[in-house]
């Protein structure tokens, strides 16, 4: 088993990984939208947080050696599931023909005030 917890400047905040791989799978822990530059919070439109964490997670995934193309699964997260066509037009977008399975969890609120946080399970 081996554990990522930095990548460019995205980092584990607390106790966990940002993801560990084991036998030729990658588990991510739920992303925000974090700028994978500077490490800072980017608040926007439900668009641009889905966008951002999509992207973080998709280089955690290379990180570990697969791409996400690979992605099996994703969890997401969102205290406003009246916004969920925007995020799915913004999902589309992003995976094209590979379609993950998915699942959409309504929460209260999410941590710092995001609007979004996703995570997912790729194949090596």
């Amino acid at each position: 088993m081996k554990s990522i917890f930095e990548v460019g400047n995205l980092k584990s905040n607390g106790h966990y990984a940002l993801a560990t791989v084991h036998q030729n799978t990658v588990y991510v822990s739920g992303q925000f939208a974090i700028n994978p530059e500077t490490g800072e919070k980017k608040f926007g439109t439900i668009e641009e947080e889905t966008l951002q964490a999509l992207k973080n997670v998709e280089m955690i995934v290379e990180a570990a050696g697969s791409k996400k193309e690979k992605i099996l699964r994703m969890t997401l997260y969102t205290p406003d599931v009246k916004l969920w066509d925007k995020v799915d037009a913004v999902y589309k977008e992003f995976f094209g023909e590979h379609k993950p399975a998915r699942t959409v969890v309504p929460t209260n609120q999410l941590h710092f005030g995001f609007k979004i946080e996703i995570d997912a399970i790729a194949y090596i």
